[in-house]
């Protein structure tokens, strides 16, 4: 199981010194499929790296129906950055979809990391223009991509939990019905015999 830092130290060149350093900042922690880390209405404090299993997460409209924002599976970063950034109520849930082993860390580390290492500010807002760009092209398919053209996004985006998470939960986060997800399915494995 790689770790946050440890991601950082390949990715971004992250000394070993301050990686040892800001380790004291992060915990590890183990959360079980189904139990919430964060809730409608709270203030979120913290983000969320996956070392194993899956996150998702999402909104309940006021019918009752979820709303999937993301999955965070392993070597992912999930959190609410704007209940964070401006300190108000999330609109959204943050819950475990297997058994998973992640590490907490909050905005205070982010902080430290950026005074003590000014490029990692740099390497964070790139991060969080390349975020943007994913939201702003998911945004974009919701309003003129078909669903086959989602689902194909979906598949690229998240290779390796697309068995994993149930069906139902993809349709949710496709804005399709799991019976046009079904029939989708089946055109796909129609196609690929032929």
């Amino acid at each position: 199981m790689q770790s946050f830092l440890d991601t950082l130290a390949q990715k971004k060149g992250l000394p070993v010194e301050l990686a040892l350093m800001w380790r004291q900042s992060i915990v590890q922690k183990s959360v079980t499929k189904g139990q919430i880390l964060l809730h409608k209405n709270e203030v979120s404090a913290r983000s969320y790296f996956v070392q194993s299993g899956c996150l998702r997460s999402y909104s309940i409209d006021a019918k009752g129906k979820e709303h999937i924002f993301m999955f965070a599976p392993e070597g992912w970063t999930i959190g609410n950055m704007q209940s964070q950034t401006s300190q108000t109520p999330s609109d959204l849930f943050i819950d475990a979809l297997e058994d998973t082993e992640l590490e907490v860390f909050n905005e205070q580390i982010l902080d430290k990391m950026a005074l003590q290492k000014p490029e990692m500010m740099r390497n964070g807002f790139e991060k969080l223009l390349r975020r943007n760009a994913v939201l702003q092209k998911r945004v974009i398919m919701f309003m003129s991509a078909t669903a086959w053209e989602r689902y194909q996004h979906f598949i690229q985006t998240y290779p390796n939990i697309v068995q994993r998470v149930p069906q139902r939960l993809v349709a949710s986060y496709l804005g399709i019905t799991r019976e046009a997800l079904s029939k989708m399915r089946g055109d796909m494995a129609r196609q690929k015999t032929i």
